[in-house]
């Protein structure tokens, strides 16, 4: 993917510009954390994301979780976006993870960007998002 901006430090980055929204930032972690949620298809954990003001999601994995090394390793921030596959065939993205449902109403994909993951999630349905 090539997006060459240049912006000053006061002007927000392109992504919202093309509308996507600040979600959340997902961070790697090893450590268990009291009330953490499993999500077994996916093998890891998550806790934070409904008790931070500011979106904070702490992501522990499993072993044989299947999820790409650099989601495990590095910070991510996600992009609430309208149209899910729209927004995946907008650039020549780097996809590491493909379209998929971690829980209803929900649909998720990863790419990378400049060596960081990017998660764009759409909501559907019962979410009453869209």
């Amino acid at each position: 993917m090539d997006i060459q901006v240049t912006r000053q430090y006061h002007e927000l980055p392109e992504a919202s510009k093309w509308g996507w929204r600040y979600h959340h930032m997902g961070i790697p972690t090893t450590q268990k954390i009291q009330g953490e949620r499993y999500i077994p298809h996916l093998k890891f954990h998550v806790s934070g994301f409904d008790s931070s003001p500011f979106g904070i999601e702490w992501m522990r994995f499993e072993d044989d979780c299947p999820i790409d090394a650099l989601i495990k390793t590095v910070p991510h921030i996600a992009f609430e976006v309208d149209d899910l596959d729209k927004e995946l065939s907008r650039f020549d993205f780097d996809v590491i993870t493909k379209p998929n449902a971690p829980g209803d109403g929900i649909r998720v994909a990863m790419i990378r960007h400049n060596g960081a993951p990017i998660e764009l999630i759409e909501f559907r349905n019962d979410t009453g998002r869209k």
